[in-house]
């Protein structure tokens, strides 16, 4: 065992957690995810920041990676850039689910001729989760194409994992505004604001108190990486002590520039409890996906 594992590990022994459950990971076709990759690597003139991928590996070895931490189920994060490209991935993430069992059979869309049919077909073929990428896809979430899309989610209870928040960079149609007026017309969506909405947690806050359906995913938050250029406001914890039924750990493996286990130590340093860690880390999860 690495000693990145043997971290992680006495962290779910001091907690005494059966194990992790990680909403937020990124597994998708070899060349897609080298162009993700290659996109980090890039990233550092446009951002103002490297972005070294601490765990560019093989697929098995990331998956062997995951399963030494301890983490029990996660998810193939994926998402189209331009149209044509979604009906494809989700036969991929399918194919993945199937052969990686501890995988939460994920899906994703794009605002498109024949993007319900897709999505209805996926949700058929058993997907869990849904991945929406607002800062990548350039579209919004208002796009009357999508308006069957949320419906459908709606009443069938699957979970939507979105960013939509405005870092690391904002994106056309990223922020608080579109997502609000979405949830007005969707209430009952069960959305989940990855990365806390950064850097707009405090609006992104205020809408998981509005909607009970709204989670909000803890990938990268709180970490030293992005203390560094969008801290989460101190005043703010209480809230997020508050909504601790409705926080779910993700943490952009293997995409991340430092080892799995800071993510883990940057929650841990929030002092908000063991029971708030215990949930965040399995048991909301847990309760969402059903996973007993």
């Amino acid at each position: 065992m690495s000693g990145d594992a043997d971290d992680v590990v006495r962290f779910r022994e001091r907690l005494g957690l059966p194990g992790i459950i990680d909403v937020h990971t990124h597994f998708m076709p070899e060349r897609v995810l080298r162009k993700v990759w290659a996109y980090f690597d890039s990233a550092g003139p446009l951002t103002g920041m490297e972005w070294p991928i601490e765990y560019r590996r093989d697929e098995d070895e990331r998956l062997a990676l995951l399963r030494s931490f301890g983490v029990l189920r996660f998810t193939s994060m994926l998402y189209p850039h331009k149209a044509g490209m979604a009906a494809w991935l989700n036969g991929w993430a399918a194919d993945f689910a199937r052969r990686v069992p501890d995988c939460l059979h994920t899906a994703t869309f794009f605002p498109e001729e024949g993007v319900e049919a897709y999505v209805r077909e996926a949700v058929e073929a058993g997907a869990r989760v849904f991945k929406s990428h607002l800062q990548v896809g350039a579209y919004d979430p208002n796009d009357p194409l999508l308006e069957p899309v949320w419906g459908l989610l709606a009443e069938a209870g699957i979970p939507v994992v979105m960013h939509c928040g405005s870092g690391p960079a904002p994106g056309r149609h990223t922020g608080p505004e579109p997502v609000g007026r979405l949830l007005a017309r969707h209430p009952r969506l069960p959305l989940i604001v990855a990365h806390l909405g950064m850097p707009e947690y405090t609006e992104f806050l205020a809408l998981a108190e509005t909607y009970p359906r709204v989670r909000l995913d803890t990938t990268m938050a709180f970490t030293d990486f992005t203390e560094d250029f969008a801290p989460f406001p101190p005043a703010e914890r209480g809230r997020l002590a508050a909504l601790g039924d409705r926080i779910l750990l993700g943490t952009d493996f293997p995409n991340i520039p430092y080892p799995y286990a800071h993510q883990l130590h940057a929650l841990e340093r929030l002092e908000l409890g063991e029971d708030w860690l215990r949930a965040v880390c399995h048991g909301n999860a847990s309760a969402l996906f059903e996973l007993g």
